[in-house]
């Protein structure tokens, strides 16, 4: 079901989402203000540096500092997907997902990874999927994904109900809304 092209989109999509949010939504002890200023430094100079290896140490480090900055785990996660390193992305987003348990972008970078193992890891990718659409009943993209996988594991109905909602959302996601009316088509449904 071209997961590969689509996990581009899809990578695209959920850093826009993660870049967009601004302000912690959980955080289980507030940060002092120096502590994520000093966070904040670490994050600004590795993504300024060429030496990805001393890059990467200062992002965990920052994560050591203010583990609620997303920066640094956005910044980790696509270090780690662009070298296929799947099981890093879900440590990354795992930990993200321990300070802020209702980070949905954590869940949906989580399910992406799994998606990403050949052969994909469909039952693991379906419960983080689904604690994304839990935390957000309206994600077209999570939608999409859930109507995948049932759709996959024979679920028909069940696929047709998520895929027909994410086909929906074709004023706000384009893309998301024609993979999943491609999707429907090829189950017959459009």
């Amino acid at each position: 079901m071209a997961r590969l092209s689509f996990r581009l989109f899809a990578l695209a999509l959920l850093l826009a989402a993660l870049s967009a949010a601004a302000g912690p939504l959980f955080a289980a002890e507030p940060v002092p203000p120096d502590r994520r200023a000093k966070a904040l430094a670490l994050v600004n100079t590795a993504i300024g540096m060429t030496d990805s290896e001393q890059a990467v140490k200062l992002l965990w480090q920052a994560i050591e500092i203010d583990p609620t900055l997303r920066q640094a785990y956005m910044y980790l996660g696509l270090y780690y997907n662009s070298r296929s390193d799947f099981d890093k992305v879900i440590e990354v987003y795992s930990k993200l997902i321990k300070y802020r348990p209702n980070e949905i972008n954590a869940y949906l970078n989580i399910g992406e990874a799994y998606m990403s193992f050949n052969p994909a890891k469909l039952d693991e990718a379906l419960t983080y999927y689904q604690k994304a659409y839990e935390l957000d009943a309206h994600s077209s993209f999570a939608a999409l994904r859930i109507g995948e996988i049932l759709a996959d594991q024979g679920k028909r109905d069940e696929a047709v109900r998520y895929l027909t909602q994410a086909s929906a959302d074709a004023a706000n996601h384009p893309t998301t809304a024609a993979q999943a009316k491609k999707l429907l088509a090829e189950m017959g449904v459009m």
